[in-house]
């Protein structure tokens, strides 16, 4: 037997009858491009469009993205936020399908990082939905297929330096407050213990027990630790999964996984599909149906203003707490250096202050030269296409891969076994059969030494999460939306975020207090006018007051916030003690709502009477 003889095979139903899988596809495709391109079909991306059609029909790969959009078209149909990332970007096909939301002419595209011939294995889409709704999407998945023909998949966790520390130390019986204190002060990246680390710990580094500690947890690192379930990664066939892989359930009810590494199914070819969760687009679909409601008009995404000029500059202030991607210490300590002034600006924010640049040593140059203190150059005009975007320095997975195609004289295919290797060089190694690779061929084409010699290192830089160009320009897209909707609706910013918890770098009380200093009034919980989540106030536009809900207050569970407001809908309530008959509060949800102070407005709310009624 040979795993060869495992032959995967595409879902039936989502091609309806009297289409073929190619029909259907363009179909669908030519079905989106007025809602993408109102003024009619620009040439280029008609020629992108074809091109993608005949190589996904070339490999068969139509039943993948109609899947794909059949899932996206049920979350946008039951008002789910949603939107496509990572290479699938690069997909002209998948931007008119509704998959992905930025147009790919916005960028350099570069097809192959999603499909090529070479690979010939499924494309891989990323899709992130609003995080506090993904079960519905996946429980779609399990009835619309059935759990014997859909799975999550596995997740092999290797040991990395810090467990593998702790697990050795333990097994070694050493104290486990010495084992904590050496594994918190060891950096992750780092494969070596320092010896001062161990004296700081209490340990002789030339004793027998450090010794064996240090030499096993490096024997333990990279080995498997445990299998987890993947974050979002969906199987579907077309009969019984347990004909191909062995499937178990998951911890969680209604949920089956696949006991294989997603690795392993990637190699088998087997259909998999990243349904993700991301509380931004929580927060942004609740502000802008806040909005909407206040507007008394829809309100979309698409009807924000591209290219909106105070937005660029509170981004360029660092006036960002509450932003998606930009609001860490790192992110803001950047932006009054960058300025961003443009959507392609924040592209290359995202994916600057990332590891892989850093450890590539890009940003400086990059910085410099953009503020004009060091010249712009190119070592052979042959790569400027590759390079021009970002001033000369390779920022993007997608630029190195140009870069050892144009420069090292790599095919697509072998760029993108580059590119996977990057991707895998952390947990397995394997780039070392590139380097000579790289730098050979560049030296070959009349490259200096220093300069190949640089371009490998950014690439294993690269393998320390570096970002794809296409994945940062779906994250810059909501990098933007939600610092426009900070900067000219700061009320429906504020309620969005809290209401979305738990999400974001901030605790509620900190977006609070930055919302309270862009002039929005948060007003108190109100057993008289509060809901259960919080909302906005007011009638003169823009709305600057935010009322708070009772999730605000901690511990008051919301069966007891609907029985109250179910009693307010049928009159207002005339006192503390008519409240707590009426809603059935016992003493402790009363007296949570009595510290928050949510009864000052009732009379009676420090009577005694009211007290007795909750018992």
């Amino acid at each position: 037997f040979s795993l060869d003889e495992l032959r995967y095979e595409y879902p039936e139903e989502i091609v309806p009858a009297g289409h073929t899988p190619a029909s259907w596809l363009r179909a669908l495709v030519f079905d989106g491009v007025p809602g993408r391109y109102p003024e009619g079909l620009p040439p280029a991306v008609a020629a992108q469009i074809e091109h993608e059609l005949a190589l996904i029909a070339e490999l068969k790969y139509e039943p993948y993205f109609l899947t794909v959009a059949d899932i996206v078209h049920f979350a946008r149909a039951r008002g789910i936020l949603c939107q496509g990332r990572g290479s699938a970007a690069n997909s002209a096909v998948c931007y008119c399908l509704g998959i992905t939301e930025v147009d790919p002419a916005r960028t350099s595209v570069l097809f192959e990082r999603f499909i090529s011939r070479e690979r010939n294995e499924p494309p891989d889409i990323d899709v992130d939905f609003e995080h506090q709704r993904r079960e519905e999407v996946i429980q779609y998945l399990y009835a619309k297929y059935g759990r014997h023909r859909a799975a999550l998949t596995a997740t092999v966790i290797s040991y990395r330096s810090r467990s593998a520390l702790r697990d050795v130390g333990r097994a070694l019986g050493i104290d486990a407050q010495r084992i904590e204190q050496l594994a918190r002060a060891h950096q992750w990246w780092d494969r070596s213990v320092q010896p001062e680390r161990l004296r700081e710990a209490g340990f002789d580094p030339e004793s027998t027990v450090a010794r064996q500690w240090l030499e096993l947890a490096g024997a333990l690192r990279g080995f498997p630790r445990h299998l987890s379930q993947h974050t979002g990664g969906f199987v579907i066939a077309r009969d019984k999964l347990t004909r191909l892989v062995p499937v178990e359930n998951a911890a969680m009810p209604e949920r089956s996984v696949i006991e294989w590494d997603k690795d392993d199914l990637d190699a088998l070819g087997l259909l998999k599909v990243d349904v993700l969760a991301l509380g931004m687009l929580s927060a942004i679909r609740r502000a802008l149906e806040l909005i909407g409601q206040r507007r008394r008009l829809p309100f979309r995404i698409q009807d924000i203003p591209a290219e909106d000029p105070a937005t660029y500059e509170m981004i360029s202030n660092a006036d960002t707490i509450g932003v998606f991607q930009i609001e860490s210490r790192a992110q803001m300590s950047m932006l009054p250096r960058l300025r961003p002034r443009c959507f392609y600006d924040l592209v290359i924010e995202v994916a600057i202050v990332r590891p892989g640049p850093i450890q590539g040593g890009m940003v400086h140059p990059y910085l410099r030269r953009r503020m004009g203190l060091e010249p712009v150059v190119y070592p052979r005009d042959e790569i400027r296409p590759a390079l021009e975007r970002t001033l000369g320095v390779p920022i993007f997975q997608e630029q190195v891969m140009q870069v050892a195609m144009l420069a090292a004289g790599f095919s697509g295919g072998e760029a993108d076994a580059l590119r996977r290797a990057m991707a895998a060089w952390r947990r397995k190694g394997g780039l070392e059969p590139f380097e000579r690779r790289v730098v050979d061929g560049m030296l070959a084409r009349g490259y200096r030494r220093e300069f190949a010699e640089a371009i490998f290192r950014q690439i294993q830089g690269f393998g320390e999460y570096g970002f794809p160009e296409s994945h940062a320009a779906s994250f810059a897209l909501l990098v933007y939306v939600s610092a426009w909707i900070k900067r000219h609706e700061p009320a429906a910013f504020l309620a969005a975020l809290l209401n979305s918890q738990p999400m974001g770098f901030y605790a509620p009380a900190q977006l609070v207090r930055d919302a309270r200093e862009h002039g929005v009034t948060v007003l108190p919980v109100d057993v008289s006018r509060s809901a259960w989540a919080s909302e906005l106030e007011g009638q003169r536009l823009p709305l600057r007051d935010v009322r708070l809900g009772f999730d605000r207050i901690s511990g008051f569970p919301e069966d007891a916030a609907q029985r109250l407001l179910a009693a307010r809908a049928e009159a207002p309530f005339a006192s503390a003690e008519d409240l707590a008959r009426r809603a059935g509060l016992d003493a402790r949800q009363l007296q949570l709502l009595a510290q928050a102070d949510a009864l000052k407005g009732l009379s009676g709310h420090r009577h005694q009477a009211a007290w007795a009624v909750a018992g």
